[in-house]
């Protein structure tokens, strides 16, 4: 069961609108959060992806990765550094944008298959899609680019491992809080 399931029972159309409108500009606002450097940024937007997986299930998770591309592509500021427009969606990053709905996806059916609580569980349910994420990221790099693959893989995945461990472990924590939340206000 995902958390937002469980904080409300029944979901409505309208309720899951708004929840996908809301993860979206979460990850809008963490994309704002970022390290320049080239020719991938680091931002906390796969921190906010990791939270919307595991709080929202497969479904919602992937709908509202995919709202948030289609927002940027519509001209919003809601890529890195305030960026918009569909040249981003094809440029050296087009890999981790797109590779996001996969990875709030499987982040969201790593939870409903039952890594939904616990703090290793939850780690483990963040951390894999968040690994997963460098293979379209770095294979799109590379092919845009005309980079090597070794030169791909050492600019767009090596100087974020760390990164991503610290965010697969913040977003367990996270997740884990609003679980522990949930059960001391229901007693």
């Amino acid at each position: 069961m995902t958390l937002s399931k469980a904080i409300l029972t029944r979901q409505s159309l309208l309720t899951q609108a708004l929840m996908v409108l809301g993860g979206s500009l979460f990850v809008g606002l963490s994309a704002q959060i970022s390290v320049p450097m080239l020719p991938v940024p680091m931002t906390l937007q796969t921190l906010a992806i990791s939270i919307v997986g595991l709080t929202f299930g497969s479904r919602l998770a992937a709908a509202t990765l995919v709202a948030y591309l289609l927002e940027g592509a519509m001209g919003l500021p809601v890529f890195a550094g305030g960026a918009a427009g569909m040249a981003k969606l094809m440029g050296p990053t087009a890999g981790f944008l797109w590779g996001f709905v996969a990875m709030a996806w499987l982040t969201g059916f790593m939870v409903e298959r039952g890594l939904d609580r616990g703090l290793v569980k939850l780690f483990i349910a963040a951390l894999v899609p968040a690994l997963a994420l460098f293979v379209p990221g770095v294979l799109a790099l590379q092919a845009v680019t005309g980079m090597e693959i070794s030169a791909a893989v050492a600019a767009g995945m090596t100087p974020f491992i760390i990164g991503a461990l610290v965010k697969a472990a913040l977003a367990a924590v996270a997740v884990t809080g609003g679980w522990a939340a949930l059960k001391a206000r229901k007693g």
